[in-house]
Formats: structure tokens, sequence, C-alpha cells
């Protein structure tokens, strides 16, 4: 079985990282991926798709990317369930494993 996903995007927006109860950081980034194929209207569409990055991964990428970066992203799609208004509901994440910063939006960079 394999469950593993690969996306090349940009990123949306600035990020935080955070800390959880159990002293791991994690932070959530949103790459902006743009489709290989055009709509009926002849236009190029973008999935904006959320990502969950653990200790490293989240730190080493906020120190290093910013928003507009390109980035490359290998991880995998986990399921969990949340309960919302009485309901249950399943909802999926992409979990950032490797992260490769392919290009700076910034000229500021060292």
């Amino acid at each position: 079985m394999l469950n593993q996903v690969v996306l090349v995007g940009r990123l949306v927006r600035d990020f935080e990282v955070h800390m959880t109860d159990k002293n791991k950081k994690v932070a959530t980034i949103t790459l902006a991926v743009p489709r290989s194929f055009k709509n009926l209207e002849g236009v190029y569409e973008t999935d904006f798709i959320d990502c969950t990055l653990w200790d490293l991964n989240a730190t080493h990428t906020k120190e290093y990317c910013k928003k507009g970066d390109i980035l490359g992203l290998r991880g995998r799609i986990q399921s969990r369930t949340v309960e919302a208004d009485e309901k249950r509901e399943t909802r999926l994440q992409i979990v950032g494993e490797k992260i490769t910063f392919l290009s700076s939006n910034s000229k500021e960079k060292k």
C-alpha cells in the first residue's frame, strides 16, 4: 500500500509556528498549486491546499520561506475525526514529511 503526495506550489501567506500541549512544534501552510489543464474557459485554475508541518519541517520552513516562495512538498494524506456541532466529521489533511525550498520570491534573502 502507498500513501504519498507530491506538491509543488507557492506559499500563499506567511505563517506562525505554534507549540502543542505536548511541546511539539506545528504549523499550517497553504500552497497555491496550479492545475495542469485548462477549464472550459481556457484558464488554468489553482488549488489552495492546506498542509501541516511538524517540528523541524515547521521551524526550517518558517525560517527560510516567505509568502510567494515556491516549495516542493512530499508527504501523506491523513484522516482525522473531529466533532462539530455534535456531529462527527472525517477530515483529510496533508502532512508534509519533506520540504524542498525551490525558489525565493524575495531578493533580501541571505
